[in-house]
């Protein structure tokens, strides 16, 4: 990559030779503005206002315009004589936690390269510093005519360097916010984190610029001489007034797990029930809870009851086997002893006939 500037970093007494790469570059398709009627290209002349003749770029220099019009030339000699440190340094002045930086500071970003192999070692000490310590280096250098802020970091294995906004440039946020006092209730904000947990995370590699890519095919259809107009999409305007906030955030759930797959009724979607005010959550738990209560209490003493019933009649059975089976024995105990005493009768009789004979 062709570098942009050539310097050093000064990290204390230590001096790195580097080159500053830009890091970024932009994809937009840039159009050239053309004369309707014939297709011309249109094209902007540099003239000067006193004579009126076209100027070459080589002949081109830079002033400061004064309040009364006036003109101050102003040469590269000139900002290069000036007892700035950061004119070739780019130098770090604190080490501070990354969260301190404020996005809204961030500007251009740029690779930082170690110019030259004595430039490896003090680089890669820089690098592996920076690592450890877990923080970002604010510097101050010079580019373009300006001194300018910037915070070094890591990135793999390179330094990068994101140019940053003075603090004075960041423009406070008066008058931005809405006016008035907006509540937000707690079944919505559940609906918002919802949708937030539905959309999940993407791989920023996936993300492409399909504006960009639909230029580009008709173009390509244009020059083919194959184009044809899209039909409308019919593409609802943004905006506009919510009339139901609940309801636009339960149709944005919806419509994410529909996007992701997700089986189910509605593509998915289990509707959230929204409390209303006429039948609280509480009072209906507690009639439920207590109407269960008096099932199971009336269930149980049903199941109590049978059970007392069963043994009661578990024990009359009983007591009814064992007295009949007491009279049975009686009545055999009985007859025995008839049958003996018989015996023992017919016994004497048969004695005293053989005595008399």
């Amino acid at each position: 990559m062709r570098s942009i500037w050539n310097g050093a970093i000064s990290f204390g007494l230590v001096s790195i030779p580097i080159k500053l790469v830009n890091a970024t570059e932009s994809h937009s398709i840039s159009f050239r503005q053309i004369h309707l009627s014939d297709g011309g290209r249109i094209r902007y002349r540099k003239v000067c206002e006193l004579d009126g003749e076209e100027v070459a770029t080589a002949e081109i220099g830079k002033g400061y315009e004064e309040a009364d019009g006036s003109i101050i030339p102003i040469t590269d000699e000139d900002l290069a004589q000036l007892p700035i440190a950061t004119a070739k340094t780019i130098e770090i002045v604190s080490f501070v936690p990354a969260d301190e930086i404020d996005p809204l500071q961030m500007d251009a970003a740029y690779y930082l390269a170690a110019n030259g192999p004595t430039a490896a070692k003090p680089y890669t000490l820089l690098r592996e510093a920076l690592k450890r310590s877990r923080r970002v280096a604010i510097a101050k250098y010079a580019l373009r005519g300006r001194e300018r802020l910037g915070m070094l970091r890591v990135v793999d294995d390179v330094i990068a360097m994101h140019g940053l906004l003075w603090p004075d440039e960041i423009r406070a946020p008066e008058g931005v916010a809405p006016e008035g006092k907006v509540s937000v209730r707690e079944a919505e904000l559940d609906l918002a984190d919802a949708l937030m947990a539905t959309l999940g995370e993407v791989e920023m590699d996936s993300l492409t610029d399909e504006y960009r890519e639909a230029v580009e095919a008709m173009i390509s259809a244009k020059s083919e001489g194959a184009f044809e107009p899209p039909a409308e999409a019919g593409v609802q305007p943004a905006g506009g007034k919510v009339i139901d906030l609940m309801a636009a955030l339960e149709k944005s759930v919806s419509a994410a797990k529909a996007s992701r797959g997700e089986a189910g009724p509605e593509a998915g979607v289990t509707p959230i029930r929204r409390k209303t005010a006429a039948a609280p959550k509480s009072v209906g738990g507690k009639k439920s809870t207590a109407s269960t209560k008096k099932t199971a209490a009336s269930g149980t003493r049903k199941t109590a009851s049978a059970k007392s019933t069963s043994a009661r009649s578990t024990t009359a059975k009983s007591t009814a086997a064992g007295k009949s089976t007491a009279a049975k024995s009686a009545v055999k105990s009985t007859s025995k002893a008839a049958s003996a005493k018989k015996s023992a009768a017919a016994t004497k009789k048969t004695s005293r006939k053989q005595a008399s004979a």
